[in-house]
């Protein structure tokens, strides 16, 4: 049987492929604020095939990652997804963004010392995203007594790196890691030697909790993980999010 028909059974706009859910199903206390739904993103503009702004994953990553949930929330903490799966057509959305080296409106806030020309060979952007195989998450924690900022009340402000360079923090009331998420630069990176001691002990806490329940870190990024035992691990799908 041909994946169109084995996977994309159904075309209702409530329903997903066998195999996907939406992550409020399965735990509706996990906070979404799909960045690609948006305008706040390295690109500056919603990106194709985000159509909706509810996080979908693969029954197995939601499951697992409703685990992370129940304990973080146990200990003061919930857990918020930027990202979750993304269909390929976003992807080549990044593809065609990285080919127009003129264009960097984006540049202070998200790669403030990456050549855009680079962005694919340094690890931050792929042709092909583990996040289209619907079992990788971007998400970060906030105080369960914090109410997440919506976009339009995110705050900017200069941070200086432990190497003297300067970037833009993005607070959205999360807690502190030390960069913000899609930063594309060593700052990050998981236990990068420019950032100090606490944000550094908050993205090893975090990073305790995935891992516990079975999610693989990606070294670049403090916010990304991708589920080990993950059951498309070379499908990737292209229906939208919505």
């Amino acid at each position: 049987m041909v994946l169109s028909s084995l996977f994309f059974a159904t075309n209702a706009l409530a329903e997903l492929p066998n195999g996907f859910v939406y992550v409020s199903d399965i735990d509706p206390t996990i906070i979404q604020c799909l960045r690609y739904y948006t305008n706040e993103n390295f690109i500056g503009a919603p990106i194709d095939g985000y159509k909706g702004k509810r996080a979908i994953l693969s029954r197995e990553a939601a499951e697992a990652l409703a685990k992370v949930q129940k304990e973080l929330l146990a200990e003061g903490y919930s857990l918020v997804i930027y990202d979750s799966y993304r269909p390929q057509k976003a992807v080549d959305h990044f593809v065609r963004w990285g080919k127009d080296i003129n264009e960097s409106k984006m540049k202070e806030k998200y790669y403030p010392r990456i050549d855009k020309a680079h962005v694919f060979t340094t690890g931050y952007v792929a042709e092909k995203s583990g996040h289209s195989r619907g079992s990788t998450v971007d998400l970060t924690i906030i105080p369960k007594d914090k109410q997440l900022k919506s976009i339009e009340e995110i705050t900017a402000s200069k941070r200086q790196l432990k190497d003297g360079f300067n970037v833009v923090f993005l607070d959205d009331a999360t807690v502190d890691m030390g960069s913000s998420f899609d930063l594309f630069d060593i700052a990050s990176h998981h236990n990068s030697p420019v950032i100090a001691a606490e944000p550094t002990k908050l993205r090893n806490y975090l990073r305790g909790k995935m891992e516990k329940y079975g999610f693989e870190a990606y070294p670049q990024e403090w916010w990304h993980y991708t589920l080990k035992n993950e059951p498309y691990p070379t499908t990737y799908f292209d229906f939208d999010v919505q």
